[in-house]
């Protein structure tokens, strides 16, 4: 009997829906993949990972783990994901990247590293398809998919789980570190300046009015209407120039009631 019947036995045979989904599924995995790699956009880079994360999603809940697959599309695909590509498109990509090295040997390395990782990855595909005994998920299901998942994270990998909580802390921090810019001390405006630069001639240092405020005049110095239909000129503020208004400025706006 061969590994790929020993999966089959132990976890009761594919049934059709299953090879439906993978064959529908499993191309346009491959090709959110090799998209993600090959596109020249950062943001069509993101958009194609996430159809790739959709569909590992959609294969975690058909080998009965809802619990996992949620976590695939929600955590990964609907909140980590979108925020990388908000962040993308928030800070602006051109529509390629530049091919010039800014590191020597990068791209040897690069390759190096892929190399490296396929071949570990194919080291434990090989060994779990062939050395080790496949008992299906019947038994880590016997409670429900979360309470099997909470049971071994919690006990069995907790040191692990710890590490990577402990790892993606520090991966927070030092982006924060790297994104931070230091400002020197004379590229920070005083107060005092602000309000210099906020009064400064030809600038309109009031406050916009409100919602559901009709404007009669873009101008702060046109002073309020009293209720006997004069104007009021303690509404208009000392600090400003008194000038003179126009008949046209002193004329009712039409919107008296």
């Amino acid at each position: 009997m061969t590994s790929a019947q020993v999966v089959l036995a132990a976890s009761g045979g594919v049934s059709t829906g299953e090879q439906i989904a993978f064959w529908v599924l499993a191309p346009l995995a491959l090709v959110g993949a090799f998209g993600m790699v090959l596109a020249r956009n950062a943001v069509h880079s993101a958009l194609w990972l996430v159809v790739t994360m959709l569909c590992l999603g959609a294969f975690y809940v058909i080998q009965s783990g809802p619990f996992i697959g949620m976590v695939q599309i929600i955590v990964y695909t609907g909140a980590i994901m979108m925020l990388f590509l908000f962040v993308l498109m928030l800070v602006g990509r051109d529509s390629s990247d530049s091919l010039i090295e800014t590191l020597r040997g990068q791209r040897l390395a690069a390759v190096g590293l892929g190399i490296g990782f396929a071949a570990l990855v194919g080291a434990g595909l090989a060994r779990g398809l062939g050395s080790v005994q496949a008992v299906g998920l019947d038994e880590a299901n016997a409670n429900g998919n979360v309470q099997g998942i909470a049971a071994l994270l919690f006990t069995d990998y907790v040191v692990v789980f710890e590490l990577s909580g402990g790892l993606l802390i520090v991966a927070t921090v030092g982006a924060m570190v790297l994104a931070h810019i230091e400002r020197r001390k004379g590229e920070r405006l005083t107060q005092v300046e602000r309000m210099k630069a906020r009064f400064a001639p030809g600038n309109d240092p009031g406050p916009k009015p409100g919602p559901g405020v009709f404007a009669t005049s873009s101008s702060v110095t046109t002073p309020a209407r009293l209720p006997d239909g004069t104007l009021s000129e303690r509404s208009i503020p000392r600090i400003l120039p008194v000038r003179e208004l126009s008949s046209s400025e002193t004329a009712p706006k039409g919107t008296e009631k």
